[in-house]
């Protein structure tokens, strides 16, 4: 679908690099939104100040930069591989 998915996280680099290892790898790269922590999730809008850690968000940003599509998770709920495969679909293909 020529896309590129990225992880991104208020964590730092070792936190995160710790997490892909515990997983067994990640396929994906993470990236540390770690300082000024959460300075990125906050332009999407999806930084919870008073929490201190960004909402489970998945974003869809096109080739022109523009967001696409969002949706945001509660903290324990899964997200739905099929759902963000539409959504591509519908707004990038």
């Amino acid at each position: 679908m020529d896309a590129q998915v990225l992880g991104i996280s208020v964590d730092s680099v070792p936190t995160l690099k710790a997490f892909a290892e515990k997983l067994g790898g990640i396929s994906y790269p993470l990236l540390a939104d770690f300082h000024p922590k959460g300075a990125v999730a906050s332009k999407y809008g999806v930084y919870l100040d008073d929490q201190g850690f960004t909402a489970r968000a998945t974003i869809v940003v096109g080739k022109d930069g523009i967001v696409k599509w969002v949706k945001v998770n509660d903290l324990g709920q899964q997200r739905s591989d099929d759902e963000i495969v539409e959504a591509i679909r519908q707004t990038c293909g």
